[in-house]
């Protein structure tokens, strides 16, 4: 198992630079971080939002003989000739995101890394609609099929069913299957990391787990899910209607609450908790987490970017 910290770039044009320095300034980490970036970027980026950090230029082909400590910025160098410091948003970055995108799964396969954080990343460039999120796209390249997005807070954590799904697909991909490997991902999770199994709610699709139509998924597919899984000993309430779960005094009974589609529980969540929660990816080889935000391209160059949810996923990773 290997100690690195591994950070993937994403969109360079981004606020993920200035959340990154600012995590690296103000926080001390004791597993060796090394960042897949351009030198080019960083170092314009640096200067542009005023800090300081040597830089460190590591050789990926003999990475395991390397001494690492976090005193420099240890960086793997992708070339990218980027024309302006930041620019907006669009195709033009879509190499650079998949050269450092492959080069961390190179390594993480190569040096068996288990701690993968990559910065945020503008779906609709980058991925166009191939993939519906970072997330589908990273379990592709590991051809893993069941994996989940967790939202992670250590007061409570969200798991949406369904990612970037348009509303009207949502009820085609509720299925009992679908709904049996979220609650086992999750389970498994925090009995590694957590050491505890954890209270579940998963919530009903509909309004007040109610419809007025003949087919009734919270009825004819959720309910059933619950009833079996319980047979099996996982500690699950539910069906819960979505728009009471997060009310105080309910919410407090539950480590996670499960919902069916990706606003039912996000919204919810990050009104709760702002920018103190990180993504995590479930059922890949490796822990891959990311902030819990976008490339925020109006913020670009402000230097008023909070990096709360990027020290988060640093900690997290830092201590498991």
């Amino acid at each position: 198992m290997s100690k690195y910290i591994l950070i993937s770039h994403g969109e360079p044009n981004s606020i993920f630079l200035e959340i990154l320095f600012k995590s690296l300034k103000f926080n001390k980490y004791k597993s060796p971080i090394i960042l897949i970036s351009s030198k080019q970027v960083l170092e314009r980026q640096m200067k542009k939002l005023k800090f300081k950090f040597k830089i460190k230029l590591i050789n990926p082909n003999n990475l395991s003989k390397v001494k690492l400590d976090n005193k420099s910025i240890n960086l793997i160098n992708i070339n990218y000739n980027q024309k302006k410091t930041f620019q907006k948003i669009s195709n033009v970055s879509n190499k650079f995101i998949k050269d450092c995108f492959e080069m961390a799964f190179e390594l993480i396969k190569k040096e068996k890394i288990t701690k993968f954080i990559n910065g945020p990343i503008s779906k609709k460039f980058f991925l166009k609609s191939k993939y519906l999120g970072i997330t589908e796209y990273i379990s592709d390249k590991f051809s893993k099929k069941n994996t989940c997005m967790l939202i992670y807070n250590k007061k409570l954590s969200v798991c949406p069913a369904t990612t970037h799904l348009p509303l009207k697909l949502v009820p085609s991909k509720i299925t009992k299957k679908n709904l049996e490997n979220k609650i086992v991902l999750v389970n498994n999770f925090y009995k590694t990391f957590m050491n505890k199994k954890p209270n579940l709610a998963m919530l009903g699709l509909n309004p007040h787990c109610e419809s007025t139509l003949k087919y009734n998924e919270d009825i004819q597919i959720i309910k059933p899910v619950i009833k079996k899984m319980k047979k099996k000993k996982y500690k699950l309430s539910g069906p819960i209607s979505a728009d009471t779960a997060f009310i105080k005094n309910i919410r407090k009974k539950y480590d996670v609450i499960i919902g069916m589609y990706h606003d039912q529980v996000l919204t919810p969540a990050k009104t709760l908790f702002e920018f103190d929660a990180i993504n995590i990816t479930l059922g890949l080889p490796f822990i891959r987490v990311s902030p819990d935000h976008g490339p925020n391209e109006k913020m670009m160059g402000k230097n008023l970017s909070n990096p709360f949810s990027l020290i988060q996923a640093i900690k997290f990773l830092d201590t498991h």
